[in-house]
């Protein structure tokens, strides 16, 4: 689990540098498929998509427009200025433990 992923830009950023990933397979809506993967190619990642949908949203002239804006966004923040997410952390290597990023239930 990625606690700290607040964006697409983020959490495939953060599972490059705290996952340490080199290969991915990003699994979402096939409206946000190629923005996630253009991130992730242009942050050096091996990425294959898959699209989640089951359906269309009754909402998705919404989803395609805002998806519009965050392509021009994520166009600059992945091919120009690759700023750090604001949240880090200590690498957790998928190849390791995968308890550690469960949330505690006690």
């Amino acid at each position: 689990m990625d606690h700290a992923g607040f964006s697409t830009y983020e959490s495939i950023y953060r599972a490059r540098d705290i996952f340490q990933a080199r290969k991915v397979i990003i699994v979402t809506q096939e409206y946000h498929l190629m923005r996630a993967l253009f991130i992730a190619k242009e942050l050096g990642l091996e990425a294959y998509g898959v699209a989640s949908d089951r359906q269309r949203y009754l909402k998705m002239p919404i989803y395609q427009l805002r998806e519009v804006a965050a392509r021009n966004k994520d166009f600059f923040t992945a091919k120009l200025l690759q700023p750090k997410p604001k949240y880090l952390g200590e690498v957790i290597p998928v190849s390791g433990d995968g308890r550690l990023t469960n949330d505690k239930i006690e």
